[in-house]
């Protein structure tokens, strides 16, 4: 996000390997990477600092004038990282660190020469946008975790867990800790007190921790270290130097019960006859607790009891025409600490294959999916949202190097009433239901070797209607194998798991014809497609092989999922039955030099196939990305699509041949450091034989105007032509019919966001989202030979005299055989959707883990069916105060935090 974030210096290693251009999906594993030369990581001497007991604790108020602080040894000695490597920093830093039975403390001097020209900005937590100062403690002393308390010169804290060697990253992780700063003549100060509660250590520790100190120099984007960590050094926190001297220190358990109370009041349109909407509003109060238990010295239990999240940001408004879900990213506090030891990934990269997972938090408390036969004139008022009654999760690292991870959620029964007019009936939509999941991982030879495995499983208490159309339970499970080579410059990893749904015959009938599997096309002769069964099962894999160290990089991949490999329960996949491969190569340069500051080139090849030993799609990809001398960033994007064979676009039909197409986009971006940063970027996809083309714009609009206010505005305009869009199944004289249309799809988008600081720990946020999108079916055509050779040939458009609109009825009747008679009736697909959300937030800390929240959503949205974009008017149809209200939700939400030691 900001370069001075410390996360960036620290994961910049990942980054540089696994760029944008894996996002579109790719995998494949070639073996004769080996034949390369393996560089050989740098040794590095240990740092060594010893830390002093004190009697007397300072007080924290970023003024180092007390009793305590005369005790100790002041430390300097700091080497860059960014952007010289291994140079002298501009400014001196020096750091000293005491201790006593409950809490560590640790001051910073960040000498400036010229302190009014100190970054001081206010931002929200872990948002950090100034000079910042930060210490990593390795409190298990096993090289490959570590506590990052980070703090900025405007007071801005900044937290993070690493785990893997600092290949992994937890930003949600939020501990409870004290920090001052104040500004002198003669640069900035900095005063923690670190809680020993809120870092995890042995109770047989030998008093060492592993121990790195970093600050930002943000008005030159410099980054130094304590320890220095050269750029091509593969991992982090085994290159940590040395805290000693933390004898006779005894680990406390954490122990804090959060109790919260939540005020909410609801306005929406009034319906008049029905029963549920005819007021026009609704109020409502809920309570429940959370609570952080520490079990044993390494192990927090974390427990929430009817859990709300009134105050997390909505989801963004999409219109999804493909028939697969949208993934959306999990937002709640609750599931995203800690989700580094629950993740088992089954992808690579960050497009749609880097989200298969065998765990995807959302599907705790999602939207009811049980349908309802409402007759004419029945009301119905459904929840939104499944209730969660409770969840614990159990997480954390023993002295020997075994990491767990443990979930377990219970969401309830949801049902919807009914008014029948004469009476009120029930119906379930959503059972009773328990996720569970539970995680574990063991690092041996110092980390060089890491073993895990993973299980999950969800159970539902099932009615005589939902039985039919969900699984009565599901499990998966795998395990994971890490090897390291010549000290961390080279990785081979896979990954295994299996899955098993069990539901009635009904139940598994529909998830063998969901998008997923498509078990039913006619040339899927190599699965087992039975509609008697009452159970799936399949398995899946990733096995990779990546060279990690030094300006040159390798990659091999091999990804696979079977027909019958199902983990939609409590996971994520859009399909099963292929295999997915890449080879991938990347150089980084990182010293500066001429008009760059660093570059990186990225290329890949990658092929896909089915387990009938189809070919599916091959292609390459290439990605440039640049950062000048004065911080501005260009980065670019080429891809080459042959032609493919797609098993989902009939929907459950045959295979059908597709054009193959070619990507590229661009984008530029200014210097984040200053008060006004832009970015620019562009996007192009070409269709082969003219199937398709699309366009998109889009912008990021940073204005800094001050230290404690913030804007932003990210507008985006996308134009599309698919001369293939599905539309329906239809059956005439005994055949399927496969229904398409040329489409014309227009979205206007933007996002807006203001962050108003107050102090670090009063902040207000807006987020506000105008989304507009637009679709015109014409050309409306069924699909005559999937596989000819010759693209028309595939597709037959229906004539002017076979196809007639039927303005009365908006719809186009067929007369496929022209004898003058209607054979079959096309509804009339055209769109065009309106949507506004936004949230305002205040959030007030008032103490450390006790917050008060003030929230406003809005939601408004409209349709017509018009299928033309017109902006001006379709953004006063949203914004109709007659004929359009929206739906408000305003809550305040209390919490305070009873810390028991």
């Amino acid at each position: 996000m900001h370069q001075i974030a410390l996360l960036s210096v620290l994961i910049l290693k990942t980054n540089q390997k696994l760029t944008y251009q894996m996002k579109r999906s790719i995998t494949l594993i070639l073996l004769t990477l080996l034949s390369f030369t393996i560089s050989t990581a740098q040794t590095i001497t240990k740092k060594q600092y010893h830390a002093t007991r004190t009697t007397v604790a300072p007080v924290i108020d970023g003024v180092l004038d007390d009793e305590a602080w005369k005790q100790g040894d002041w430390v300097d000695d700091f080497t860059q990282y960014e952007p010289f490597n291994g140079k002298k920093p501009s400014q001196n830093t020096v750091f000293k660190i005491l201790f006593d039975d409950d809490n560590i403390y640790v001051a910073f001097k960040a000498f400036d020469t010229a302190p009014d020209s100190i970054v001081n900005r206010l931002t929200r937590r872990d948002n950090v946008d100034g000079d910042l100062v930060g210490v990593i403690f390795d409190s298990f002393h096993d090289l490959r975790t570590g506590f990052l308390f980070g703090i900025s010169s405007s007071g801005v804290k900044y937290d993070q867990m690493f785990t893997g060697d600092g290949q992994n990253q937890d930003g949600s992780w939020d501990p409870n800790w004290w920090a001052k700063t104040s500004i002198n003549k003669e640069g900035w100060i900095a005063e923690m007190k670190i809680p020993f509660s809120q870092v995890r250590f042995d109770k047989n520790s030998n008093g060492t921790w592993g121990l790195e100190v970093a600050r930002v120099f943000y008005r030159k984007n410099e980054q130094d270290f304590w320890v220095h960590i050269p750029k091509d050094a593969p991992g982090l926190v085994h290159l940590f130097g040395e805290l000693t001297g933390m004898d006779n220190i005894k680990p406390r358990k954490i122990f804090d019960v959060t109790p919260y109370a939540v005020a909410k009041a609801e306005t929406f349109k009034k319906e008049p006859g029905n029963p549920f909407l005819a007021k026009g509003q609704k109020y409502g109060l809920n309570g429940g607790v959370d609570a952080k238990i520490g079990i044993t010295n390494n192990m927090t239990m974390d427990l929430t009891v009817n859990p709300d999240f009134g105050q997390v940001e909505a989801d963004p408004s999409v219109v999804n025409l493909s028939a697969y879900e949208t993934y959306f990213s999990e937002k709640r506090p609750f599931f995203i600490e800690g989700n580094n030891i629950t993740n088992f990934n089954m992808g690579i990269g960050d497009g749609s294959n880097g989200n298969d997972n065998l765990f995807y938090s959302r599907r705790i408390g999602r939207r009811p999916e049980g349908d309802l036969n409402l007759k004419d004139g029945w009301n119905a008022d459904i929840p939104n949202f499944t209730s969660i009654l409770g969840a614990a999760k159990l997480t954390g690292k023993t002295s020997k190097g075994l990491s767990l991870g443990f979930i377990d959620a219970t969401t309830g029964e949801e049902r919807a009433e009914i008014d029948t007019v004469g009476g009120r009936i029930f119906q379930t939509v959503e059972p009773l239901t328990n996720y569970f999941l539970g995680r574990v991982q063991k690092d041996l030879r110092e980390g060089n070797t890491l073993i895990g495995g993973i299980f999950t499983a969800t159970n539902r208490n099932l009615d005589e209607n939902l039985a039919k159309t969900m699984h009565k339970s599901a499990y998966t499970g795998g395990f994971d194998f890490t090897q390291f080579f010549r000290k961390k410059s080279w990785m081979f990893n896979i990954n295994a798991s299996f899955s098993q749904v069990n539901g009635s015959k009904e139940a598994i009938a529909l998830t063998q014809q969901s998008s997923a599997h498509y078990f039913q096309r006619p040339d899927n002769d190599y699965v087992n497609y039975d509609l008697n069964r009452t159970s799936l099962f399949g398995s899946g894999g990733r096995m990779q092989i990546q060279k990690l160290n030094g300006h040159f990089n390798l990659l091999g991949c091999v990804i696979w999922k079977t027909p019958g490999f199902e983990i939609n329960d409590l996971g994520y996949m859009q399909q099963a039955d292929n295999v997915l491969s890449v080879l991938w190569a990347g150089y980084h340069q990182w010293e500066p030099k001429g008009i760059y500051r660093n570059y990186n080139i990225n290329g890949d090849l990658y092929l896909v196939n089915d387990f009938g030993g189809n070919i599916l799609g091959e292609g390459i990809e290439f990605n440039p990305s640049i950062t000048f001398k004065n911080y501005w960033n260009f980065w670019a994007y080429a891809n080459v699509n042959t032609p493919s064979l797609s098993t989902s676009i009939l929907r459950g039909g045959p295979m059908m041949k597709l054009p193959g197409s070619t990507t590229e986009n661009a984008g530029i971006s200014t210097d984040n450091r200053k008060k006004l940063n832009v970015s620019i970027y562009i996007n192009s996809n070409t269709g082969f034989e003219k199937s398709s083309n699309s366009f998109y714009l889009g912008s990021d609009i940073t204005y800094k105007p001050i230290n404690y206010l913030f804007f932003t505005v990210s507008p985006g305009y996308t134009k599309s032509f698919t001369e293939l869009q599905y539309v329906t199944k239809l059956s005439y004289n005994g055949a399927d019919r496969y229904i398409f249309a040329s489409i014309n799809r227009t979205t206007i988008n933007a996002s807006f966001r203001l962050n108003f600081n107050l102090t670090p720990d009063l902040t207000l946020q807006y987020w506000g989202q105008p989304y507009i999108a637009s679709g015109k079916y014409y050309n409306y055509k069924y699909i005559l030979n999937p596989l000819a050779k010759e693209y028309t040939d595939r597709f037959h458009v229906y004539t002017s005299a076979q196809s007639t609109f039927d303005e009365p009825n908006n719809q186009y009747n067929i007369d496929e055989n022209t004898d003058g008679t209607t054979d079959y009736t096309i509804g009339n697909n055209n769109f065009n959707y309106q949507f506004f959300l936004s949230n305002l937030v205040i959030r007030w800390e008032y103490s450390p883990g006790s917050t008060v929240y003030l929230v406003w959503s809005q939601t408004r949205d409209n349709y017509n069916g018009s299928g033309q974009m017109d902006f001006i008017n379709n953004m006063g149809d949203l914004f109709n105060k007659d004929n359009n209200i929206p739906h408000n939700i305003f809550l305040i939400k209390f919490s305070y935090r009873f810390g028991i030691k």
